[in-house]
């Protein structure tokens, strides 16, 4: 007899196979072109072997899934469950989200694609609520409707030590990269749903860690997430020293919070470059709230 519901996301989660296992989820890796050369994030592509490549100034891009391995998988998973729900990468910033909800058209409705608008550690933080209500025998259509409902009760910045990789992605111009860099400026980006905006600007990294840090406090005064029950996060990208700094300053300037760590994915790291630090707190939901309007 099938089992009832599996959960599939991708390693922009930051989930690892291993950990996926762990939580019973299904971790699709995310692929990378380097020189020419396809890699997958966590399977040919660790993090060591990554940044050392980044160092080397190889040529780097990223890419989404391709349909064929998709199918590949939910066709394996659809062979031991009834249906499935895939939590990939918001769709703002990625065109995989979109890519799979044409393909999951065709499963009538065994497929349910989320698109609950995160990225790293809380898209994270969705996919172990997506097991959590698994486990309570919520159907795909439930936990779709959940994580999409209370998809932008979050915020989440980020600090780019260098904007080198920027450059090299095409955010901002080889000029404004140069300028920058005499300067010594580094900017605080915000993140929200498919959106990445600059926040402000920051001379040097210590003042980079006050206006994240300051975002955050500014942010938890607001009437949607004061006194709610929040998970906090740091990210970081490169050597562990550099979470392990950053998540020092972020615990000193909220003692009274858990909070956890872990690298960024690797397909952000692209963009911006070891050094990198992030923050950010998202809303914990409510497993035993209903989804009655779940008919999708």
């Amino acid at each position: 007899m099938k089992k009832q519901t599996a959960v599939i996301t991708d390693s922009n989660s930051g989930l690892t196979a291993a950990q996926g296992e762990k939580l019973g989820v299904y971790v699709v890796p995310m692929p990378f072109t380097i020189d020419g050369e396809l890699y997958y994030e966590g399977v040919s592509l660790s993090a060591e072997d990554f940044y050392r490549m980044q160092a080397e100034g190889r040529e780097m891009s990223t890419s989404q899934p391709a349909p064929g391995d998709l199918l590949a998988l939910w066709e394996r998973v659809l062979g031991e469950y009834k249906e499935l729900v895939y939590i990939p990468m918001t769709s703002g910033l990625s065109g995989s989200c979109m890519s799979a909800r044409s393909l999951a058209e065709e499963y009538g409705g065994r497929v349910q694609v989320v698109d609950n608008r995160r990225i790293s550690l809380l898209l994270r933080q969705s996919v172990e609520e997506a097991a959590a209500l698994r486990d309570r025998g919520r159907s795909a259509a439930e936990i779709r409707t959940l994580l999409e409902r209370h998809a932008l009760d979050f915020r989440i910045y980020l600090g780019v030590e260098t904007l080198r990789y920027l450059r090299k992605g095409g955010r901002i111009t080889p000029a404004a990269a140069a300028l920058g860099a005499a300067l010594q400026i580094k900017p605080v980006l915000k993140i929200l749903g498919g959106s990445i905006d600059t926040y402000c600007k920051a001379r040097g990294r210590r003042q980079m860690m006050d206006r994240l840090i300051g975002a955050i406090r500014e942010d938890l005064t607001l009437p949607e997430f004061a006194g709610a029950d929040l998970s906090m996060y740091i990210a970081y990208t490169g050597a562990p020293s550099v979470g392990e700094a950053w998540l020092q300053e972020v615990q000193a300037a909220f003692p009274e919070r858990t909070v956890r760590a872990d690298r960024l994915p690797l397909v952000i790291a692209c963009h911006t470059g070891p050094g990198a630090i992030g923050v950010g707190f998202a809303k914990n939901l409510n497993l035993e709230e209903r989804a009655e309007d779940a008919a999708l």
